[in-house]
């Protein structure tokens, strides 16, 4: 009787099996982690098809650097680094110069949260989640990948650390900066008329 282990095989036996040029092995692999590449590629630029094919540029590039891939963290982690920096290149030649605007971190925030369930709350939830993608979208490149490896995606601060290369403290204050200005950003959006 076949285990389980056997018909699911871990990200590092399809890695073994992909070092030994077993293609199906890779695909396996990518057919894995596709959605959350494409997922993370999105948030990050904001356009589905560029986020698409930046997920495969990532695939690509961790099929080409498979050799060099050690062991020393999960194969997901090194994948999103990768993502990460394709996204990051992206950007920086789309959009030059953003990602280098300072939050006050001082700044008081005006928050006001309103708990009632009405039926026109209820119906302004789409909107919501559309300007909370914008602000997602306008922050800086730094905060924003921060933001979106912790809160959207749930990694921890270790993982985030292997794949950024940047150490946990300064993750952490990356990661309430862009939530600051998004609590800013939805201050002002919640107090529109």
């Amino acid at each position: 009787m076949p285990t389980d282990r056997y018909d699911d095989p871990t990200d590092a036996e399809l890695v073994v099996r992909g070092l030994a040029q077993d293609c199906e092995a890779f695909g396996q692999l990518i057919d894995r982690h596709a959605a959350a590449i494409v997922n993370l590629a999105y948030r990050m630029v904001g356009n589905q098809a560029e986020a698409e094919d930046l997920a495969q540029e990532s695939f690509l590039a961790a099929f080409q650097a498979l050799p060099t891939f050690r062991a020393d963290s999960k194969f997901s982690t090194w994948l999103y680094r990768i993502a990460v920096n394709k996204c990051k290149d992206w950007l920086r030649s789309k959009r030059p110069g953003q990602g280098r605007h300072d939050v006050n971190v001082d700044e008081e925030l005006d928050l006001h949260v309103v708990e009632e369930r009405t039926p026109e709350t209820l119906l302004s939830q789409q909107q919501v989640a559309a300007a909370l993608e914008q602000a997602i979208q306008r922050l800086p490149l730094l905060y924003r990948e921060a933001f979106i490896l912790k809160h959207v995606e749930g990694l921890s601060y270790e993982e985030m650390e292997q794949i950024l290369g940047v150490n946990k403290d300064t993750l952490k204050m990356r990661v309430y900066k862009g939530r600051v200005q998004l609590c800013r950003e939805l201050a002002a959006f919640n107090s529109m008329p």
